[in-house]
């Protein structure tokens, strides 16, 4: 298989071949090297892409620069054999969304130094996302200002692209989902307005050129449009190709451009097939592969406490529960004040809020006891059965949890990489 370019994109798509790249957003190794794996295995080029809050220059929830993100991705990639042009890395979101809360001066010159380090670390796909207020203003931007800020930034990623020798490409758009999914039920998502999703290029065209950019909005691929899909705490819009269908049409007269849209998770193939042919060539993913991580843990949880003696009953549940109450920053504004509710969306949510506690020293030694108790045990079948099913093959073997739960998060990526490679 010949491995799909960025610039590769709309190109396909104008030959009446459309092919897709999945995005990975995550920052969790096992994530990671599931990614690797796969791309590895399949020949495929693997994107792999961190937000703005999961990594920036002052370390974002993970602790991790872009520097140490990039280091931390080519280490496993090294050890699954995924070779280096096979992957790109991209940066998601990036825009003064950490730093919202402050004035718009701040919070721009916070972003621009977020912007320059990423290119600075080998980020090749930059996601220009400044279309949210900061103190004082409206939550949501107009075009105007939002391609101003966003052309500002690129400017950034100009200036330091020139002396590392990359050229970056861009993803532009006003209209951006919240990241990590709503933080309420949905009933439906309406795609974004064709005459707004014209008008948003349009003005970002004008922006860059008035700025000396032209040559930069050369590179800009993509548009982030809503497509109509979404998931909430509990629930999920899937795609409704006729509902898009005069938006797709925004793509005929854009002929360097796809379309890129957020919260595809727990979509499945058949939505994702159908949204890679109409042209939404990049297709993100986050939270539903850390939920499918979480998934496999908390299965694995069960059976060590059915199996191993003195692991205790689910000690790693019971940690991420512990963890989160104690610091419910991450979960408090999705809250219903139903304690009953409350304790199933922290742990289940399909917005995955316990994403953001894997990286506690905590949560981290339960899930190392947790391996430690199950590596090389024989599992009976029928406990196996209980609670982990689709992993009844393992029986009769000693058992890898690693193995486990980089093959759980691989079945979604391999259904994301059929949709994308028809």
């Amino acid at each position: 298989m010949t491995r799909l370019a960025l610039d590769d994109l709309a190109k396909l798509r104008r030959g009446g071949t459309p092919r897709g790249l999945t995005s990975v957003c995550s920052a969790h190794p096992v994530v990671l090297r599931a990614a690797l794996r796969h791309g590895a295995a399949t020949g495929s080029t693997v994107l792999i892409e961190a937000t703005c809050n999961q990594v920036n220059h002052r370390g974002g929830y993970t602790g991790m620069t872009p520097a140490d993100f990039a280091a931390l991705v080519h280490s496993i990639a090294d050890e699954e054999g995924c070779t280096p042009d096979a992957i790109i890395l991209g940066g998601d979101h990036l825009g003064p969304n950490p730093w919202r809360d402050r004035p718009a001066e701040e919070a721009m010159e916070e972003a621009e130094a977020m912007v320059a380090a990423f290119v600075a670390a080998g980020f090749r796909k930059i996601h220009l996302d400044a279309s949210m207020g900061c103190a004082g203003e409206p939550p949501a931007l107009d075009d105007a200002i939002t391609a101003r800020r966003a052309v500002r930034l690129a400017g950034v990623a100009e200036r330091v692209g020139q002396g590392t020798g990359i050229h970056p490409r861009y993803i532009i758009g006003t209209e951006v989902p919240p990241p990590g999914g709503a933080d309420h039920a949905l009933d439906s998502i309406p795609p974004t307005d064709p005459v707004a999703a014209r008008e948003t290029v349009a003005v970002h065209r004008r922006a860059f050129a008035e700025a000396g950019l032209s040559d930069a909005f050369g590179r800009v691929i993509g548009l982030v449009v809503q497509p109509g899909v979404e998931f909430g705490n509990h629930n999920v819009i899937p795609y409704a190709p006729e509902k898009a269908r005069d938006l797709v049409r925004v793509l005929d007269d854009e002929p360097a451009l796809v379309f890129e849209a957020h919260s595809t998770d727990y979509q499945g193939e058949t939505p994702l097939s159908a949204l890679v042919h109409d042209g939404f060539a990049i297709l993100k993913v986050g939270p539903e592969l850390t939920f499918v991580l979480r998934e496999a843990l908390y299965a694995l949880d069960l059976i060590a406490s059915d199996l191993v003696p003195d692991y205790g009953d689910r000690p790693l549940m019971r940690e991420m529960e512990r963890l989160m109450r104690a610091s419910p920053g991450y979960w408090s504004s999705h809250a219903s004040g139903d304690a009953a509710t409350d304790f199933v969306m922290r742990h289940y949510s399909l917005s995955d809020r316990i994403r953001y506690y894997w990286t506690h020293d905590a949560a981290k030694h339960a899930v190392d006891r947790l391996v430690a108790a199950l590596k090389g045990r024989d599992v009976p079948l029928p406990l196996l059965w209980q609670h982990m099913p689709a992993a009844a093959d393992l029986a009769g073997r000693p058992l890898d949890p690693e193995e486990v739960l980089v093959r759980r998060v691989t079945e979604t990526l391999a259904a994301y990489h059929a949709a994308c490679t028809p």
